[in-house]
Parts: structure tokens; sequence; C-alpha cells
């Protein structure tokens, strides 16, 4: 039997119980009164044997649907990209592996230069001129970055687009209550955001509008109209973006925006059900003072030899409280480790040609479903993702994808019940086309 970790012997528990001058581990407990301790049996199952519980742990495991055995459209926030095979190789490095935090920084050289190739590579795409060394999501980002806007402009209301997806703009609500920040949503028109409607709400008093691109259902927002409308007031630009569309988007620094926010999970994490993910957090110059988390920057010792430091860190526990801009702990390291490689791995060119796959395919989708008799629901481009309306409810009609070995699309009803009957589809670059017109064929047989 491999064993990944070797087990204890009897041995080696009696040289710990001698090292510490005990004869025995119920010595231990002596300090816990008999009256509360627990003296029957716990109501789980007998210990198996680790073959036996392998083969137990394996059969519940196979029971998900999950990508190597399914083909999935399946995206809203989680999506099925390549990896490169490197990712793995080197996140499973120990001393990357088992590392936590830089917190000694002669000694964590590795880690941050990962890290500060990573701000490096996101500062790129996103057309910022400074980005952090990670944060825990997209939603804990673009809740901070409305956080930080507040804190700034010192005014106490955000808007937020009804397009930005609807975890994230739960977290935002769970923040603002916390701050005493009022959060109002503005409506969309076609699946991406009302301008008019926003021209109408915003005011001086508003401290940063938040907008996502491409947004929750797929569509790419008209940043430029949006640019404008928003600093004419002063309010501070906030967009939400997946990195990978950005090798084919124009970035939103070209546009103007103040801070830019998003998840890293599409470029070298896997799905794993959900997370963890990999937020970042990218803003222009004047806010660099301002922004959660640590900064890594590049220096030379005394004796010119290139290293990396901790440049920034505005956090209460490294500054004084009253000057910290955020509590916001760990950075996802790891994750962002995986990230860096990953980018490197594709390069500029192959994100591009990722980013560029990922669209053509998802239009390709979009005019097949088209041809079978579908309604797109909301028209104008998009990146990755679109709207298809069905006949049937989505819950049943991915019950029967599920069967034939795909995984359907989200269902929008779930967020918004004025879209019932409405599926947001994914495709990436991994989805061939006999598996699009597969699945298109197959939802057409509920379609009728």
């Amino acid at each position: 039997m491999k064993h990944r970790y070797l087990p204890m012997t009897e041995s080696d528990q009696q040289e710990m119980l001698k090292v510490i001058g005990v004869q025995d581990v119920a010595e231990l407990f002596e300090d816990i009164p008999e009256k509360v301790r627990f003296k029957g049996e716990y109501n789980i199952k007998k210990a198996k044997p680790e073959t036996s519980l392998m083969k137990e742990l394996w059969a519940m495991a196979s029971k998900n649907a999950d990508l190597k055995q399914n083909i999935s459209f399946l995206g809203a926030g989680v999506y099925d990209h390549y990896i490169p095979t490197i990712v793995d190789h080197v996140i499973s490095r120990s001393e990357f592996y088992t590392a936590y935090t830089p917190y000694q920084p002669e000694i964590s050289q590795g880690e941050l230069q990962a890290i500060f190739e990573f701000q490096t590579m996101i500062c790129e795409l996103t057309g910022m001129d400074v980005a952090n060394s990670s944060m825990y999501d997209g939603g804990t980002a673009l809740a901070e970055a409305a956080m930080l806007s507040a804190g700034h402009t010192r005014r106490k209301k955000v808007l937020v687009s009804s397009t930005v997806h609807p975890e994230s703009k739960a977290v935002l609500n769970s923040y603002a209550k916390g701050q005493y920040i009022e959060v109002e949503e503005i409506p969309h028109r076609n699946g991406v955001t009302d301008l008019d409607a926003l021209q109408s709400m915003i005011s001086d008093d508003i401290a940063a509008v938040v907008v996502q691109y491409p947004n929750f259902f797929g569509g790419i927002e008209n940043l430029k109209e949006l640019e404008s409308i928003i600093h004419e007031k002063k309010a501070m630009f906030v967009v939400s973006s997946n990195p990978l569309s950005l090798g084919a988007l124009t970035p939103p620094g070209q546009f103007g925006a103040d801070i830019v926010i998003g998840d890293a999970q599409t470029l070298g994490i896997p799905t794993a059900y959900g997370g963890p993910h990999c937020g970042y957090f990218a803003v222009t110059k004047k806010l660099m003072r301002k922004v959660p988390g640590r900064l890594v920057g590049q220096t030379t010792d005394e004796n010119g030899k290139r290293g990396f430091v901790l440049t920034l860190q505005a956090r209460e526990q490294h500054i004084r409280r009253d000057k910290a801009t955020s509590n916001i702990c760990s950075n996802q390291a790891l994750n962002a480790l995986a990230s860096s490689v990953a980018m490197t791995a594709l390069g500029k060119k192959g994100i591009k040609e990722m980013a560029l796959q990922n669209l053509q395919k998802a239009h390709y989708a979009k005019s097949v479903f088209k041809d079978h008799g579908f309604t797109i629901a909301f028209e104008g481009p998009s990146f990755n993702e679109f709207v298809v309306k069905l006949s049937s409810p989505v819950k049943e009609v991915n019950l029967k994808l599920l069967e034939k070995g795909i995984i359907g699309g989200f269902d929008l009803g779930l967020v918004d019940s004025e879209l019932e009957k409405h599926m947001l589809v994914a495709v990436t670059e991994l989805r061939s086309k006999e598996e699009i017109d597969t699945f298109v064929k197959e939802l057409g047989d509920h379609h009728a």
C-alpha cells in the first residue's frame, strides 16, 4: 500500500510520551474533570481497513457529475478551461504547497517572486498601474473595491449594476451593511446596464458605480459611455472583469477605470465544485496606498542582487488601526501561483488565442441555437456566455441532459423570477463543434 503519510506506530507513541514525561495518553486529559468527560460511544461508523475505506469513498465520489465524464456548458462564475499540465506540477511542490504567507521575506523569495509576477501580468491584462498579491475571490475583491471607494471619496452610497454576478452583489451588501453604506441597483436593458437609468440615478453623493465586463449574462458593457457618466460626478469607476476575456477585449484601464477587480479562476484554477478561487485587485497609481492586502515589490540587496519584498501592507496588523483600509487577511498565494504559472505557460499569444476561441465558439453556439428555432434573450456582443429562452423549466431540462452526459447551463430563474425558463449557457475553448451540436440537438428535443 502506498502511504502519502506514514502512520504512527506504537513505539513512536511511547517515544513521544517519554519525551514529554507522561506515562500514557490518558494522563494528558487529567485536568478535565471526570464528570464532564464523555464516556459513551460516538454515533459514527466503525473504523474500516484503509482499502475498504478507499473503495467506499471512491464509490461516493463517483456519484458526482464531474467534468471528466460529462460535457459542461455551465459557467456563471466558475468555468471549465484548459489548464496547462505544468500548473499542477509546480503548485504540488512542497515549498509552495505548504507555505502559508510570506511573513519572513528573506526566506520566501520564491513565493514573493511568484506573487510579483502575478501582479505584473494582472496589470498587463487589465491596463492598470498596480495590482495586489491577490484576494480570496472575485466577490470579496468587488466588495473591497466598493469600500475603498467610499473611504476615498468620503461618500456613503454605491450604485451596482443589476448585471453584476448575484453572489458578488450579496457579498457587497454584507460588507456595506457593516460600514453603513447604502447600495442601490441600476436596472439593465437588453442584458446590459441601462445608461439612461444610471444617468438619472447618479449624483454628487455616489462613491462608486460597479459594473461587470463581460457581465453576468455574458454581455459586453459599454465602458466608454459608462466612464463619462460616472466621472462627470467624480464617482469611482469600478469594473469586475474576467481576466481571460481581456485577451480579446479592450482592457478596462484603457476606458479610464479607477479599480479593476475580478476572479482569476479562469486562468489555471480548476472548477473544484466552486472553490477556492483567487481574486485580483488592480488600481491606478493614486490609489496604491489604499489597496487591501499586500503589494510585493522588486528591489536589490546591498550586493546589487535582485530581491523581492513586501512593499505596502494596508492592514491594521501592519499599520495604525485608524489608517488601515481593510482587515482582509491571507492572500490566496497558492492559487495566485497557479494563475501565474498558467499565464506564463500560455504567454501573450496563448491567452489571446484562448480568449478568441471562447468568443468564436460561443458565437457559433449562438448561431446554431437560432438555426434550431431558439430565442437568444439578449442580443448584442457577448464573450463566452449568453442567455437562451426555453419552453420548459431549466431544472427539468438539466436533469434530462445529465442522463445524456451533459451538464447544462445555469438556471437564471434561481436569481431572477423574470428569467424563469432562461438558461445561461457557457461555451469555453474546450467545447468541440460536435459537443456544441449535440447539446443544441438534445435541448431541441425538449423545446418542442
